[in-house]
């Protein structure tokens, strides 16, 4: 095969993801996972019942439309108008994709050329930093610091040159639970005004707001049309599996991405879009409740990592608690996260994965509190051996 790598190298170093690892690991072992961010249960009884019913009774067993069936379309806008008093017209302003991660891929190989800079929120999700060195762009991180985590807004305008193209946002933020607040995003709006700058901006956890509130960038002024919006079903409704995300943004917009998305998979998930299309129109209270049960769950798990010598960031947002493990004498993240399975059975994943800066990440560990009671029970009584 000669000298010449058999990966591009755009994605070199980019190998088996750290959550196969740890899952893996997890698995070996028989530990708790509390690495990778999907519910240990189902999400509700009469969604469920809705895809078996499109199934059975022949809607979307056969390819549905290329930007997803009206019915689901439909649900989007209306839920954007619901939530966020934004308006999006269902048959031009809305994409359905395989997930988020797939509309991520989509919006930024249909919008990046190769030497666009991108500047991102570090720590960032892995699919970012692979998307971006896929479309042959380059990422410029804006790195979130502990304790707070809160975006250093000179920083990013000093990170600006002529070559950037888009701001890609992630609110509430994986993996550090910080929410932007509104001075921010209205902060980071005027520059991208001024700059006549893209955003996209990751939206997956607009649900899992535990303090503060979520605040669509779309929204502000001069925003709409600059905007793409992502999210998905998965985190919200618990059917990570299904795989249904979407993007809403002004046709052009749309247009651009659908161009890219329809030679990714074309296509996905045909009975799950009419299940998802019920599940964004059930009542308030499902939202509430959701929200109120993972921040019971978040609370416990906080709890206990406290108890057992992390330094805990309680999170404003997600699934995920970030915490630093100094206080336990440790130092490498990912050394300990490869090692704790075997000293108390518990999975977790060390987030100098998500950085450039690997100093920056170093010490910092993410844990999952998106499962069962007894399961965050069992994790914080292994956790406290430590």
């Amino acid at each position: 095969m000669g000298a010449r790598p058999l990966l591009n190298r755009r994605l070199a170093g980019m190998g088996t993801t750290i959550f196969a690892e740890m899952s893996a690991l997890a698995t070996a072992t028989g530990s708790i996972n509390l690495g990778q961010g999907f519910p240990d249960t189902d999400g509700p009884r009469e969604i469920a019942e809705a895809a078996a019913r499109a199934v059975l009774d022949g809607h979307g067993n056969q390819y549905p439309p290329g930007p997803g069936i009206p019915e689901l379309r439909t649900a989007i806008a209306e839920h954007q108008q619901r939530f966020h008093g934004l308006s999006y017209d269902p048959d031009t302003e809305v994409l359905v994709t395989a997930g988020a991660t797939e509309a991520i891929a989509a919006a930024l190989l249909a919008l990046l050329e190769p030497g666009d800079e991108v500047i991102a929120l570090e720590p960032f999700y892995d699919s970012y930093a692979a998307c971006i060195a896929m479309a042959g762009a380059v990422r410029v991180p804006l790195t979130l610091r502990a304790p707070d985590f809160r975006p250093d807004l000179d920083r990013l305008r000093a990170l600006v040159t002529p070559r950037t193209r888009l701001l890609l946002l992630n609110t509430p933020h994986n993996p550090t639970g910080t929410v932007l607040t509104a001075d921010e995003l209205a902060a980071i709006a005027a520059l991208a005004v001024e700059h006549d700058l893209l955003v996209i901006v990751d939206e997956v956890y607009e649900h899992l707001v535990f303090s503060g509130a979520h605040h669509p960038i779309a929204a502000l002024p001069g925003m709409r049309e600059r905007t793409v919006s992502i999210s998905s079903a998965g985190k919200t409704f618990s059917f990570t599996g299904w795989k249904v995300g979407w993007v809403t943004a002004s046709a052009p917009l749309v247009s651009a991405v659908r161009t890219a998305k329809q030679y990714l998979t074309y296509v996905s998930a045909g009975p799950f879009q009419y299940a998802v299309a019920e599940a964004l129109r059930l009542p308030d209270p499902y939202f509430d409740s959701l929200r109120a049960d993972l921040l019971r769950k978040r609370d416990l798990l906080a709890d206990g990592l406290d108890a057992a010598g992390f330094r805990v960031f309680r999170p404003a947002g997600t699934y995920f608690i970030t915490t630093d493990i100094t206080p336990l004498g440790e130092k490498d993240g990912i050394e300990f996260c490869r090692t704790l399975p075997g000293r108390c059975g518990v999975v977790a994943i060390p987030n100098a994965v998500f950085y450039d800066d690997s100093e920056a990440g170093r010490p910092l560990v993410r844990f999952a509190f998106c499962k069962r009671v007894a399961v965050l029970e069992e994790a914080v009584a292994r956790l406290g051996r430590l």
